[in-house]
């Protein structure tokens, strides 16, 4: 399959960047999309609340 070891490495060495680009697209497509948080009656009661202890 290969003919000598420059080219298993090149070959490893590409794969891995092939791999480090899509961590790093996957990263940055997380990113961009907002994070849901739950947003009930009684999260916002919580919230209110720590926000007034730390006044």
């Amino acid at each position: 399959m290969f003919g000598n070891d420059a080219e298993f490495i090149l070959s490893i060495h590409r794969s891995h960047a092939s791999e480090l680009q899509a961590d790093a697209a996957q990263d940055r497509l997380a990113r961009s999309l907002p994070r849901r948080h739950p947003r009930g009656w009684l999260s916002r009661q919580h919230h209110a609340r720590i926000t007034d202890a730390r006044r």
